[in-house]
This record gives structure tokens, sequence and C-alpha cells, in this order.
């Protein structure tokens, strides 16, 4: 019986990755695709992919739930890439300065987010979703009429015909994968970049590490109990403000690795799903609202974009029709969400009423005593 009860608990604990699982199990052998194009495409996708969803974890770890303004700092990175495009900066050094650019305007971004963010203390996701649009409409701003207007562009390639603004897209064919094809291998065919995987295991290594440092701690004890971390002489807003910085900043980095993977720049939509999407797989991976772990990181990219290359042809396989294939993936990207969203608020609510319960039966036992 404790047996049956224990894999209960588990599946309750990881429904949604074996929804996952049992959905790429069907939808595998229908899409036609072989083992080593699938294997290929998921390691190309992890490398792209793994570092912006590794960011989320520390607004996380501090109680903030999922930071969907992550994308400011997916913003401040195309900022950057845009000058490092008009200096012709390209490479490694375009691809490190890229980098070093985007600091400090995905920090001053985090810092504003996580400023509002203290203002709405207990509703951080929508306020940080909300905050992403906001901040969209001055990053097109900026990207639309400022740039080459007030802030000098040299390079009429990058800018609209009119003379300033920036073009819908930004060609990188100069950087593309300079990192995916440093220390590259391949194996049967596959393609393994080493050296993005090593900067995601340096993130790794760093959040490990950073759980266990002083600020690490206090972002735990923030998660836990604000009032308590307050009462123990936490900085609670300070240390708030700064799990989303370095959100943020460490997302702005992923942005740039993604962009020069992909090898041009939409300029005004390259951001847009980004966060949607990055928050999608980590619950894809079994991650929660106030629990996530590197592993549910590492299962939600493999099993989240699994799904992305199958379903396409799964769709036109079963409908004779490709495009229904798109809705769904499309669908279910938005759908976990919403489930994973309501599973947790369903937890929570539960678990306060047990715990209401377990206190009126205590209070009650303590009378019968008297």
């Amino acid at each position: 019986m404790k047996k049956q009860n224990k894999i209960l608990e588990l599946v309750r604990n990881n429904l949604v990755p074996i929804m996952f699982i049992i959905i790429c199990a069907i939808f595998i052998p229908l899409s036609g695709r072989s083992a080593s194009y699938l294997i290929n495409e998921i390691v190309t996708r992890m490398g792209r992919n793994l570092f912006l969803v590794l960011c989320l974890l520390f607004p996380i770890l501090a109680g903030m739930g999922l930071n969907f303004a992550m994308t400011l700092g997916a913003m401040g990175a195309e900022i950057a890439i845009i000058f490092v495009a008009d200096w012709q900066i390209w490479g490694i050094p375009g691809v490190v300065l890229a980098m070093i650019l985007s600091i400090p305007i995905s920090a001053l971004l985090g810092f504003i987010c996580g400023t509002l963010q203290n203002k709405a203390k207990g509703r951080e996701m929508i306020t940080s979703y909300i905050i992403n649009f906001f901040v969209g409409g001055w990053y097109q701003l900026v990207v639309l009429y400022i740039m080459g207007a007030i802030i000098p562009i040299k390079h009429a390639s990058i800018m609209l015909p009119r003379g300033y603004g920036i073009r819908n897209t930004v060609s990188l064919l100069n950087m593309r994968q300079c990192l995916d094809d440093l220390w590259a291998i391949r194996i049967s065919g596959v393609k393994i970049p080493l050296f993005t995987f090593f900067l995601v295991g340096l993130l790794c290594l760093f959040i490990v590490w950073f759980r266990r440092t002083k600020l690490g701690q206090d972002m735990r004890a923030v998660g836990q109990d604000m009032e308590v971390a307050r009462d123990a002489g936490i900085n609670v807003e300070r240390t708030r403000i700064l799990s989303v910085v370095m959100s943020t900043v460490f997302a702005g980095f992923g942005m740039v690795i993604y962009l020069q993977n992909i090898g041009n720049l939409p300029t005004y939509t390259g951001h847009s799903q980004i966060g949607m999407f990055c928050i999608a797989a980590l619950l894809v991976g079994g991650a929660s609202v106030e629990k996530a772990s590197i592993g549910n990181a590492f299962l939600g990219v493999i099993l989240f974009h699994l799904m992305f290359i199958v379903a396409p042809g799964a769709g036109t396989a079963i409908t004779g029709d490709s495009m229904v294939g798109e809705y769904f993936r499309v669908f279910l990207s938005y759908g976990v969400i919403t489930i994973a969203l309501i599973m947790y608020e369903t937890k929570k609510r539960k678990a306060k009423s047990r715990m209401g319960l377990e206190l009126a039966a205590a209070q009650q036992k303590g009378e019968d005593g008297k």
C-alpha cells in the first residue's frame, strides 16, 4: 500500500514531464524522422537554449516565481548585438564584446524590474509579464526611431532606407556559430558544440556554488518566508532585486549565444517568445513556481524541443496538413504553462487546507485536555 502511494505521489509530482514523454513517444514514429536527425537537432537546441532556461532559476530561488521579464535581458543583448554589427566586430571578439555591452543594459532593466516587483509582492509573475510589454515598447522606440537619428549608426546595411531605424533583420553571418564551431566534434554525424556546453557547464557550476554562498542562502531564506528572513536581518528587497538582476544579465549572455547560433537578428521579434518558451521548457522538466533545479532545465529543454521537432511531421501524418502540427506545438507550449500553474495553485491550496485542519485539530485537542 505504501509503495502504491509513493508511486502515485511520484506520478502526481511529475505529471507534466510524464505527459510530454508520452506525447513524444507517440509522435516520434509518426514524424518519420531518423534517430540521428533527432539527436542532432536536440543537441543543437540544447546548446542554443539551455543558458537562457538556466537563468530562470535565480528568481525562483528567491521566491519570485517565473521571471517573464528575462526578456529584458534578451533586449539588452539585441541592442548590444546591433552595436557590434555596426562596428563590424565579428567572430569570438564580437560575441565577447556583445556580452560585455549587454551587462549594463540588462542590469539596469533588471534593477527597474526588481524594484517594481517589490512594489507588487505576491503578484511578481504577472507584474514581470506586463513589464516585458512595457519595456518592449521602449525597445522598439529605440531601434525604430532613435538609432540612426540620435544614436549614430555608421553602416547603412543595417539601417532602414529612410536613414534611421534598424532593419527587420540584421545579418550575423560573420559570427554565425563561432562559439558552436569552437572545439566542435562530430560523432556518427552528430555535431556536438563542446565550447557552448562548456559555457553552460560553467553556469551550472556557478549556480551550485552560488546556492552555498551567503547571498544564495539569503535568497533561499527570502523565498521560504520573507518575514522570517527580515527578522533574521536580511535585506529582503535588495536580495529580491539582485535575483532579478542576475537573471536578466545571464539572459543577456544566453541571448548572445542564441543569436550566434541562429546567424541573424530578427530585430523586432527576436525576443518576443524567448521568455514564454524558456518558461514552458522549465515547467515541462518538472519545475514549479517555487522550486526548480538544473535537472529540470536539462530535461525540459530535451522534451519540449523534441516535441517541437516531431509535432509538424506527426500532424502531417495524422491529418495530412502540416499546419496542424504547427498549431499543436504552439498550443502545447502555452497549455503546459497553464496546466503547471493550475496544478501548482491546486497543490498550494490543498496544503493550506491541510495545515488549517491540522491546526484546528491541535487547538481542539488542547481544549479537550483542559
